[in-house]
């Protein structure tokens, strides 16, 4: 479980560097993974994404300094924020109240610890997967330039269906659709390695490339494939939660540093069925 140790160090740089400037690209190293995998999987395992558990670490200390005498402007600089007014709003948020009402005596305040990353095996729900070795293939679509937040691009992610199948541009990608592909991709896709960009692509296996779409090239690889159903995204997020948190760490894999890719099978929103096909490679490679 290597990776799990990653992790926790990533998670010791961001403790150490709560009242300084937090590099999402050095936490990512110390995981030894991308930044944009790193905060994919952070927010598969912990559940809020990174820029949450930062913000929520940092009011709790906030808390702390506060109920100890600090003032409210030496506070908020502490923590990186220029203007009180948006050091107050955060803090509202996490606590529920002001920073004044929090030097009061007897002030209710929420802590969030420091987080550990630890796997607890119950084997009460069984996972059903697939391994499968895949050649190089093409895919046609669509593509979303995304941005280093993670927040944002969980925001914008979605609308980009939404805008894709409300244009009509979704029904024209299924006519060329290869026979034999299983649905329609959202691929998580590195463009260029060396600035690390990133885009997420709406698309189908397929060779041919009608006008106002692009072609994209998915590398060879090993994939551990999971079917699921239900409401979305959460149930696509509690499959990949569980995946991360149970499956991977003892199954003799590593996350492997590919494309992300999802699988729709119908377009029920309200009951989906899908796939998460997740990149790996034996701990031996």
């Amino acid at each position: 479980m290597e990776w799990l140790d990653w992790f926790n160090d990533s998670i010791a740089y961001v403790e150490e560097q709560l009242t300084g400037e937090i590099e999402i690209e050095e936490a990512a190293k110390r995981a030894k993974c991308s930044a944009y995998h790193y905060q994919r999987m952070f927010s598969y395992i912990a559940g809020v994404t990174l820029g949450e558990y930062i913000r929520r670490r940092r009011m709790s200390l906030a808390g702390v300094d506060l109920q100890a005498g600090q003032k409210v402007i030496d506070v908020a600089a502490k923590y990186g924020y220029e203007s009180p007014t948006s050091f107050n709003r955060v803090f509202k948020t996490v606590h529920g109240i002001t920073p004044q009402e929090a030097k009061k005596d007897g002030a209710k305040l929420t802590s969030y610890p420091m987080l550990t990353f630890a796997i607890t095996v119950k084997g009460v729900h069984a996972m059903e997967y697939q391994l499968i070795d895949k050649e190089a293939f093409h895919v046609t679509g669509l593509g979303l330039e995304l941005g280093e937040n993670m927040e944002e691009n969980q925001q914008k992610i979605p609308m980009f269906w939404n805008e894709t199948a409300a244009s009509g541009k979704l029904q024209k990608l299924l006519p060329i659709m290869d026979a034999n592909s299983p649905g329609v991709f959202g691929i998580s896709l590195m463009t260029e390695a060396v600035q690390e960009k990133w885009e997420y692509i709406i698309a189908v296996a397929s060779e041919e490339v009608p006008a106002g779409f692009q072609q994209y090239k998915i590398p060879a690889a090993k994939w551990a494939v999971f079917a699921g159903t239900g409401p979305m995204p959460h149930a696509i997020q509690d499959l990949g939660k569980q995946i991360f948190t149970e499956w991977l760490p003892t199954s003799g894999f590593e996350y492997a540093e590919l494309p992300d890719m999802e699988v729709y099978l119908d377009q029920n929103p309200a009951d989906a069925k899908f796939q998460i096909w997740l990149p790996v490679r034996a701990k031996s490679e």
